[in-house]
């Protein structure tokens, strides 16, 4: 199973959903597909969408998954490298409307150059991070929290 989350932004992060369905039409993804839309209202046929689901709920797919695809958010990422998973992290961005600022791809840029998962920055390139999921291998996630801090540092300043 792959689950996708999208957390709980109020804005849409509808062209990832599309690139999902996309790419189950095509037959890249074979598994079933659970999504947590968050305020992203979409409907296919070919994937289980929830809006919001419990915080237990939600980890026992994160459990269950052999992949996370996710937008670029700090806990949706972190604690689905707790969970020891293969993630793909897609950052929302602001040219879409789909957060207030990019912040999100410098979260997906650090995680990604530590080799804690495949980050990338467009959902065009979903299929390829998809294929490299195959033999990923995701380095062991330790907290840095002084990183992170310094990351939000830098975007309040």
């Amino acid at each position: 199973m792959i689950l996708v989350m999208l957390g709980t932004q109020n804005n849409s992060f509808h062209r990832l959903l599309e690139e999902v369905d996309k790419l189950i039409e095509k037959e890249v993804i074979k598994e079933e597909v659970i999504v947590q839309a968050g305020y992203t209202k979409y409907e296919s046929k070919n994937m289980q969408i929830f809006s919001l689901v419990p915080k237990t709920e939600l980890q026992e797919y994160q459990k269950q998954a052999s992949i996370i695809i996710t937008h670029g958010g700090a806990g949706s990422i972190i604690t689905s490298l707790k969970f020891g998973k293969k993630v793909i992290a897609v950052p929302r961005k602001h040219q879409y409307l789909e957060h207030v600022n990019d912040h999100q791809q410098e979260i997906v840029d650090v995680f990604s150059k530590q080799g804690y998962i495949i980050g990338i920055n467009e959902v065009e390139e979903l299929e390829k991070a998809i294929q490299i999921a195959n033999t990923f291998i995701p380095k062991e996630y330790k907290p840095n929290n002084q990183k992170m801090l310094e990351i939000i540092e830098n975007f309040i300043a």
